[in-house]
């Protein structure tokens, strides 16, 4: 997201509009791509990236690979140089990348002939998920300027929380970082952003709310007493939804926690953009690969 004009989201926001359409008419087919070939290489798990790449392409008629880690050569200990380079050799013409490191993605674009997309890169950023994350507040809300944003959780290691600082500032939304103090690093002034370590007194002035799962796997020891506590003081409930302002939107990237940060009745309930959120990430998806193979 750093490395993007306001200008060009705005091109691919109105590029996205005519995938979207694509998608919810009754053939849901283009032969955009025909003839190209993606790979998706992930080395982390997931449903929802991997999923909507993979439609994404098929859709714009793309021959579409999925790779894991599990069913790689790196389960044999070949690097991701090596691994790409091979790749490289049968010429496809995208590859997406999800990888545990930050600048994953970036080093194998100094590599590579094929034009490469970062699907998540550690605790750096996701930048796709940014871009569909802003799409659909700008869709509800008709612009983005303005906005108070709050994003609430693990800010320490998501890469969520870093592309949609960036990409929310670069419209002039105001953002503020909402967690305990071990998992909202005072660094993040340096980036923009204001912070918060009460949920309840910030929630009154917020006009979007996105919240994070606690990224366990990124943990080596436990940031917080219990997600008991967690849940107490920054989970979103009924009794908190109350003290929001009354057309507030409410995101969440996924895989949900119910009973953590997100109640049942507030993930499923009318605030809720989460499924909005799902539907414009294939779009996105789609328009990013049609204006890299083109360019």
């Amino acid at each position: 997201m750093s490395d993007l004009s306001r200008s060009q989201m705005e091109a691919i926001f109105e590029a996205t509009k005519a995938c979207r359409a694509l998608n919810e008419s009754s053939e849901k087919k283009s032969a955009s791509l025909k003839g190209k070939t993606v790979i998706n290489l992930f080395f982390e798990n997931s449903t929802r990236t991997r999923t909507s790449f993979e439609i994404a392409g098929k859709r714009l008629s793309a021959d579409v690979i999925n790779i894991s880690k599990g069913g790689s050569s790196v389960s044999k200990g070949e690097t991701l140089l090596d691994t790409a380079k091979n790749l490289q050799a049968m010429n496809p013409d995208v590859i997406v990348l999800r990888h545990p490191s930050a600048g994953a993605a970036y080093h194998l674009t100094q590599i590579l002939e094929a034009h490469v997309i970062n699907a998540g890169d550690g605790a750096h950023e996701h930048p796709t998920q940014g871009l569909l994350d802003l799409m659909t507040v700008k869709d509800r809300k008709g612009q983005l300027e303005g906005l108070q944003v709050g994003i609430v959780g693990d800010i320490a290691h998501s890469r969520v929380a870093r592309s949609n600082l960036i990409g929310f500032q670069k419209f002039g939304a105001e953002v503020t970082l909402i967690g305990p103090k071990s998992l909202v690093p005072e660094s993040f002034k340096d980036l923009g952003a204001k912070l918060s370590y009460d949920f309840r007194k910030s929630i009154p002035q917020l006009d979007v709310i996105m919240m994070l799962r606690i990224q366990t796997e990124r943990l080596k020891t436990s940031p917080f007493p219990s997600l008991r506590e967690y849940a107490r003081f920054f989970g979103l409930n009924r009794s908190l939804m109350e003290k929001a302002k009354p057309d507030v939107l409410i995101l969440h990237p996924g895989p949900v926690n119910r009973g953590v940060e997100l109640d049942p009745e507030v993930a499923d309930g009318p605030y809720s953009v989460i499924l909005d959120q799902v539907k414009n990430g294939v779009a996105v998806r789609m328009a990013l690969l049609e204006a890299l193979v083109r360019s």
